[in-house]
């Protein structure tokens, strides 16, 4: 039981009726699970409108009714406390870190934003506070990880809700610290409101998530990811993306900067691309000023086994979180250099002479910019393995097609996630994007023969990407998601050839 005037102490309200007294039982956004004595909070979404059926909630045992929509509360009968705020979203987050106890007021949460690199950034981030001895809790795109407990995730950031419950897990399991992937949905819903970032990070920003069910335009985009910076004491973010001021538009917080400028406080300098035994990285000096406006520098240096230029940028935006946390430069190298994240540019050795990984890119924009930065390698081949899902946009499969088409030296199309469209039928329209260039292909529907192409013509001095599923362990057909992990195919198809 949760008392009520605890419960509203940060949210600012006006009562339409009854009187906030007493305790409540539970706090509930979901008609489905409203209950005797609860708190229900009315929320809009994208296809049900919880203001429609707050009678029902009233009929249904809820003891207060929170809304947004004065018409709907006047409705409400019986003995029934509504109270009006201006956003029940926002609401709900400031009420729910109420009733967990403000976890984040003793937890420092780290929150990461931008269009790349947020899953990368939060694993090296996990990865090196824990070498330094810090018990550190995770939420991102893959999963949460709360104590010793994996859990898969439904969305990159849970609904406030969620997130708060999450927190008070972590902090009763002996987490210090949570590090979290922090959405454009996330800030424009509200679901990180009602607690204070202890650090905010901004990676990148390209047009993403542009939509009728996401966002209008690119400025919409922008204007959400730059909420991060009134929401946290201090923010750290990447000097050389170009719309760094756009961001920083209303921030409230210090800012520090990292990147390949001379001006930012966090430099990579030095970068060679490293490559032995069919694994690609980076290996490079972060010269780092500790405070703002330091001159002297300290310098560390630094190797990650994960290519391509934005490993630079992800690993040291690590550094320069880890060092807010006073971590040793020892404890950052040896972190880094076994740090990987789930289907992340992820590498497989399966031969010295050829490289292989799985990839996340599902996308042109993300497809173009992992073939691009694997091109600085001088592989002989670049191989890419990929299909795109089914009963979605169409177009990306064309762009899928002509960047791989344009980017690689063989494309070979597969099956991923045909849900209730035929295979074959998004094969052709990838096949039309590549034919748009003058890039090799073959089609191989069965993902599991698709792998066992690429291994089974595998050259010396190759790169192959698996791209699209990444972290995914299934294949959606028909609406049933079968198991399909591409590292146990990889080793079924290696024991078979054997």
């Amino acid at each position: 039981m949760k008392e009520l005037k605890r419960l509203f102490e940060r949210v600012e309200h006006k009562v339409l009726s009854g009187e906030l007294s007493g305790e409540i039982s539970e706090l509930v956004y979901d008609t489905k699970k409203v209950t005797e004595g609860c708190l229900f909070v009315a929320i809009r979404g994208a296809n049900f409108d919880a203001h429609t059926a707050v009678c029902d909630v009233a009929e249904n045992g809820a003891a207060v009714i929170v809304v947004e929509d004065e018409a709907a509360g006047e409705k409400i009968g019986g003995n029934v406390a509504v109270v009006k705020v201006e956003s029940t979203r926002r609401a709900l987050a400031e009420l729910s870190a109420a009733y967990f106890d403000y976890p984040a007021d003793t937890l420092k949460v780290i929150g990461i934003t931008g269009t790349k690199g947020k899953t990368t950034t939060t694993y090296m981030i996990k990865s090196i506070l824990e070498n330094a001895g810090y018990r550190t809790g995770l939420i991102g795109t893959i999963e949460a990880i709360v104590g010793e407990n994996h859990i898969p995730a439904k969305n990159t950031t849970p609904e406030s809700y969620e997130l708060q419950k999450y927190f008070r897990q972590m902090l009763d399991a002996g987490d210090e610290i949570c590090v979290m992937e922090v959405s454009s949905q996330g800030l424009m819903m509200h679901r990180v409101d009602g607690f204070e970032f202890e650090l905010g990070i901004f990676t990148n920003i390209e047009p993403d998530h542009i939509g009728p069910n996401e966002h209008k335009d690119f400025d919409d985009y922008l204007r959400c990811k730059s909420l991060l910076f009134s929401k946290c004491k201090k923010g750290i973010l990447n000097a050389d993306d170009e719309h760094i001021e756009d961001i920083l538009k209303g921030h409230s917080c210090e800012v520090r900067t990292f990147g390949f400028t001379d001006d930012a406080d966090y430099v990579a300098s030095d970068v060679t691309l490293t490559n032995e035994n069919g694994v690609m990285g980076v290996a490079y000096v972060a010269r780092c000023r500790q405070e703002a406006g330091e001159k002297t520098r300290r310098d560390i240096s630094i190797e990650v086994d994960v290519p391509g230029r934005f490993s630079v940028y992800n690993s040291l935006c690590a550094v320069a979180v880890c060092l807010h946390f006073g971590v040793s430069d020892d404890a950052i190298r040896a972190a880094l250099k076994s740090a990987r994240a789930k289907g992340r540019i992820e590498l497989v050795h399966v031969s010295d002479e050829y490289t292989l990984m799985i990839d996340y890119a599902h996308n042109a924009m993300a497809l173009k910019s992992l073939l691009t930065s694997l091109k600085e390698y001088e592989p002989k081949r670049i191989v890419t393995l990929f299909g795109c899902g089914g009963n979605r946009d169409r177009n990306r499969r064309f762009e899928m097609g002509e960047v791989s088409g344009r980017l690689s030296d063989l494309t070979i199309i597969t099956s991923d996630n045909p849900r209730f469209e035929e295979p074959e039928a998004i094969l052709s329209d990838i096949e039309t994007g590549i034919q748009k260039t003058d890039g090799k292909y073959v089609k191989i529907t069965d993902r599991k023969e698709a792998i066992r192409y690429a291994i089974e013509n595998a050259k010396a001095g190759d790169c192959i990407i698996l791209a699209g599923k990444g972290h995914e362990d299934y294949q959606e057909i028909c609406g049933v998601k079968h198991p399909m992990d591409e590292r146990v195919l990889i080793a079924e198809v290696l024991d078979e050839l054997r």
